[in-house]
């Protein structure tokens, strides 16, 4: 194969093909002999021609080729007419390439030296200098002389090789900002992501990753709706990050805080596909997330009911509204619709529901934030759930009896008395001491830091999503709200 001559002509046409193989420069611009070949659809020889051409985590398309200086002249089926195409035999695989001089046996060739030392044989005359040139192959590289080891050398070196290795990918990881980098602490995965673990973090992958193959991302939606409307044709970009670097991209956006221009440049990524990344897992996790029912039912509920609601025994929920603070409209019409006379502030405001044993069993939409904790009840859904032998467990705002089926404890007012009985003061205590810990279940929503700042406009098409999610991630990345309350 390294004897063959190639005829360098140009060739007419709108595109050129290229061979893929490293080290080959073989254009079909300026040639008419090479024939150039697409990878086979079998995925075992597919397999075996990026493995020879050593082209690992190859990314094939429809225009990689690979000529025909890599095929033995036996595997190359020669067209019958003038202007027919050259085929490759089924199962042909590419086995010529330069790092191993066009050959599948090249012969072991004697250096400069030991050729000059060998005389010819008397019998015959002595080859002239010029045909000694003319004989000489310049392309040919010299053959190392063989190094004499011994297996122990040999073994300390494997040795040294694979630490050397294992050193370069650490301080690779070291470099990287990504999932990997933090997986030693459990303290820095807890900043980053409010999991209290790793071990807790990777569990939970474990449950979405199956799905996270069939997401549909953000791109290629675009892309396809592109194409379908304009005709245009494009592909979508592909993937900058591993989908778990992916998943610890949005985990940090959503419980650092972070801005997309930060992580655009902790993760070596352009900032647009910061924001696509978010967007495809905030909708993502929302779907797979909501798809699991965390409504209880009455027995459930009473399971795991803990010992101090024994005088609540009934008690299936313990609601209360949270507010997240916004940016402020321009329109003065929109200012007028999200100003919270509560918060002093343009806020969004949502229902959160509670099990007696600390679990979020119900969140509604954000609504904007002038809206009575009342008129967020009715609209949030959670009435149609509510049956005559359940009650709820609210804060003395709660209005709500003519509006729900079944029994509210809340906090006794004054009504216009000087003081509360004995019995009441009781009660109050007794609810209120019950009814707090549905406000450190907030406080731990609110630990994700997108919350715990103004949030801007510019999210508010997706701020639904980021918040329910924040909602369900509650019940997996914590411990039990009590620690009294955990069940062996």
């Amino acid at each position: 194969m390294s004897s063959r001559s190639f005829k360098c002509l140009r060739c007419e046409g709108a595109t050129s093909m290229y061979c893929c193989v490293p080290l080959c420069d073989t254009s079909s611009r300026f040639n008419s002999v090479v024939s150039f070949h697409t990878f086979p659809l079998d995925k075992e020889t597919s397999k075996k021609w990026i493995h020879y051409i050593r082209r690992e985590d190859f990314n094939i398309t429809p225009n990689t080729r690979v000529c025909s200086r890599h095929f033995k002249s036996d595997d190359l089926i020669e067209p019958s007419a003038p202007t027919g195409r050259r085929l490759l035999k089924k199962g042909a695989v590419p086995t010529l390439f330069e790092w191993n001089n066009y050959s599948t046996s090249a012969p072991r060739r004697t250096g400069a030296w030991q050729r000059r030392e060998v005389s010819p044989p008397l019998n015959e005359d002595p080859v002239p200098v010029d045909l000694q040139h003319e004989e000489h192959d310049y392309c040919s590289f010299p053959v190392p002389a063989a190094v004499d080891l011994s297996l122990d050398q040999t073994e300390d070196l494997r040795k040294e090789v694979e630490q050397l290795r294992k050193q370069v990918e650490e301080l690779s990881v070291r470099h990287r900002f990504c999932l990997g980098r933090f997986a030693a602490s459990d303290d820095d995965i807890r900043f980053y992501t409010r999991f209290v673990t790793y071990n807790h973090l990777m569990a939970f992958w474990r449950l979405i990753e199956p799905a996270s193959h069939n997401m549909v991302r953000v791109t290629r939606a675009r892309a396809a709706t592109t194409r379908s409307e304009g005709g245009a044709s494009g592909n979508a970009s592909g993937q900058c990050l591993q989908p778990i670097d992916e998943f610890f991209l949005f985990m940090v956006h959503l419980s650092v805080g972070l801005t997309q221009r930060d992580l655009a440049h902790r993760f070596d990524i352009h900032q647009s596909t910061v924001s696509r990344i978010i967007t495809t897992w905030a909708h993502f996790l929302y779907t797979v997330l909501g798809s699991v029912r965390i409504w209880m039912s009455k027995e459930v509920v009473k399971a795991h009911m803990p010992k101090e609601f024994q005088d609540y025994p009934d008690t299936q929920v313990v609601i209360n509204c949270t507010e997240l603070r916004c940016q402020t409209p321009t329109s003065l019409l929109l200012q007028s619709e999200v100003f919270s006379s509560y918060k002093s502030h343009c806020t969004f405001k949502g229902l959160i529901g509670m099990a007696p044993h600390g679990a979020v069993t119900f969140m509604s939409s954000l609504y904007a934030g002038s809206i009575s904790d009342k008129e967020l009840l009715k609209q949030s859904g959670i009435v149609s759930l509510l049956k005559p032998d359940m009650a709820i467990m609210a804060d003395k705002g709660f209005l709500v009896d003519d509006c729900v089926p079944c029994k509210v404890y809340r906090p006794a007012y004054l009504s216009k008395r000087e003081q509360m009985s004995a019995d009441e003061v009781k009660e109050t205590q007794s609810i209120a001491r019950l009814r707090v810990h549905v406000e450190r279940l907030i406080r731990r929503v609110k630990q994700h830091k997108l919350f715990d700042t103004v949030i801007p406009l510019s999210i508010t098409g997706s701020i639904n999503q980021l918040y329910t999610v924040a909602c369900l991630l509650v019940n997996y990345q914590n411990g039990p709200l009590v620690k009294a309350w955990a069940k062996d």
